[in-house]
C-alpha cells in the first residue's frame, strides 16, 4: 500500500528522498483522464528505476478562494484514492495541506519550496493542471521554466472519450443526474461509495421489502435521487441489490434523503457493519404512490429490473 506523507507549507527543510518522478494533481475520482496521467508517470519510473510519487491537496482547492455552495463532497475521499494509486503503482502519495498561505504561493516559489523538496527526477501533469497560486503561469507548459533543469518534465494531454472531455466536474454532474452509464464509462470502473448499516423506519419488511439503511460519509459524494441497481459488500462477499436515494415521499413530504437498500436473497442482520455499495446503473426516479399496493407493485417491477439487469452483465 502507498504511504501517505502530509505536508504543509511552509515544508520543513528535512532530510530529502530519494530521486523519483513525481506526478502532480488533484485526482479526485482517479478518472481515466487521472489514470492517463499515473500511468505515464509509472512508466517513466520504471525506465529510470525509481519510486513514483503523488503530490495531491487536501482539502479541496475551492476551500479556500470560495465560499461553497454545497457541502464539501469527493468523489474519493483519501482513504479510497490511497487505494486506487496504490493498484496504479503509486509508493508515496504527498498530501498538501492546501491553505491560503499556500494559494499565495508564486509558481516559481512553488518549485523552489514544495517541488524540490521531493527531489523529483521528473514530474508529470495533466495538461490543465495548475500549481501554487492564482498566477496565470502557473500551468504546465511554464513548469519547464521553473524547474531550471534541475528535473524534466512531461505533459499529458487531454484525455476524452469519443469527443467528450473527461473530469471530475463531468463526472459530479452526471452523478447528480443519475447517469451511471456516463460515470463509470469515464471512471473506468464501477462507482463506489461506502457506509454504515443503521437502524431506519422497518417500513420495507412490512411490505415484502426489507432494506439496510446505509449512513454515508459526509464526504462522500452520492449519486442523485432515484433508485438503483447496485451491489453490497458485506464482509468479504458481494450481493446484489436495488437501491433507494430518496425521501420516501409516498409517506410524507419534505423528509430527509436517505440510501435504503434491499439486499436480493439476503435475510442477515447486519446493523453496525460497514459495507461498499457499487452503483451500476439507474433504474427510474423516485415516485409518489396513491397506494401502498401501487408501491409495492412497482417494488417487484424493479426488483425483476434488477435481476435481469445483473444477469446479462455478470
Amino acid at each position: 500500500m502507498a504511504e501517505i506523507i502530509r505536508l504543509h507549507y511552509p515544508i520543513l527543510k528535512n532530510k530529502k528522498p530519494v530521486r523519483q518522478v513525481v506526478a502532480m494533481g488533484f485526482f479526485d475520482g482517479v478518472h481515466r483522464g487521472h489514470q492517463a496521467v499515473i500511468e505515464r508517470a509509472k512508466s517513466e519510473a520504471d525506465k529510470l528505476g525509481v519510486p513514483l510519487a503523488v503530490l495531491t491537496y487536501d482539502p479541496y482547492p475551492a476551500v479556500v478562494f470560495r465560499a461553497l455552495e454545497k457541502p464539501l463532497r469527493y468523489l474519493t475521499p483519501l482513504a479510497q484514492k490511497k487505494i486506487l494509486l496504490t493498484k496504479l503503482g503509486v509508493d508515496k502519495i504527498y498530501v498538501m495541506q492546501f491553505t491560503s498561505e499556500l494559494a499565495k504561493v508564486e509558481p516559481q516559489q512553488f518549485v523552489d519550496d514544495v517541488l524540490m523538496c521531493l527531489n523529483p527526477i521528473l514530474v508529470v501533469g495533466g495538461f490543465d493542471h495548475l500549481y501554487g497560486g492564482n498566477s496565470s503561469t502557473a500551468d504546465m507548459m511554464h513548469l519547464p521554466f521553473y524547474a531550471q533543469q534541475r528535473f524534466d518534465v512531461i505533459v499529458v494531454p487531454e484525455f476524452d472519450d469519443n469527443h467528450k472531455k473527461i473530469g471530475s466536474s463531468a463526472i459530479r454532474r452526471a452523478l447528480d443526474i443519475g447517469d451511471m452509464n456516463q460515470v463509470n464509462q469515464q471512471l473506468g470502473r464501477i462507482y463506489q461509495t461506502t457506509g454504515l448499516v443503521v437502524h431506519g423506519e422497518a417500513r420495507g419488511r412490512k411490505l415484502g421489502f426489507p432494506t439496510i439503511n446505509i449512513k454515508t460519509p459526509e464526504l462522500e459524494w452520492l449519486p442523485g435521487i432515484g433508485i438503483y441497481a447496485v451491489k453490497v459488500k458485506v464482509g468479504d462477499d458481494w450481493y446484489e441489490g436495488m437501491a433507494s436515494i430518496g425521501r420516501n415521499i409516498t409517506f410524507g413530504d419534505e423528509r430527509p434523503v436517505t440510501v435504503e437498500i434491499n439486499i436480493l436473497d439476503f435475510q442477515r442482520e447486519i446493523y453496525g457493519e460497514n459495507v461498499t455499495v457499487t452503483w451500476y446503473t439507474y433504474l427510474r426516479g423516485e415516485v409518489k404512490f396513491s397506494t401502498v399496493s401501487d408501491l409495492i407493485v412497482q417494488l417487484n417491477s424493479d426488483e425483476y429490473q434488477t435481476r435481469q439487469y445483473f444477469d446479462t452483465v455478470n
